[in-house]
């Protein structure tokens, strides 16, 4: 059982920067994949990167690969998105997620590839 946590959210101008954290509890976090999500048209969610249990493993969406980075510390608990030259677009409910199976360790992974998700934060990018 994993509880996730994010934070980090807030306003800011293009071009600039953010750093989302999750925060995570539960006994066996390090040993789970995970991701970010934030909503997109036609989806009700799509991944925008995910990351294996040792960060080994990272994917990136089309339309951040360059800009933003996943990451992880596992000793405490925590998983990072890095998001750097953002862009109005880029406005959204950011989400992340955990998998305890390893079924989201490929190229823009499902929702339903995820067993646990946080309440979100919200990123908003002024032009």
């Amino acid at each position: 059982q994993v509880q996730l946590v994010e934070s980090g959210g807030g306003l800011v101008q293009a071009g600039g920067s953010l750093r989302l954290s999750c925060a995570a509890s539960g006994r066996t976090f390090s040993s789970y994949a995970m991701g970010w999500f934030r909503p997109a048209p036609g989806k009700e969610r799509e991944s925008v990167g995910a990351i294996g249990w040792s960060g080994g493993r990272t994917y990136y969406a089309d339309s951040v690969k360059g800009r933003f980075t996943i990451s992880r510390y596992n000793a405490k608990n925590t998983g990072y998105l890095q998001m750097n030259s953002l862009k109005p677009e880029d406005t959204a409910v950011y989400y992340c997620a955990a998998d305890p199976y390893g079924y989201s360790l490929h190229p823009d992974p499902a929702p339903h590839e995820y067993s646990y998700w946080g309440q979100g934060t919200q990123v908003t990018v002024s032009s």
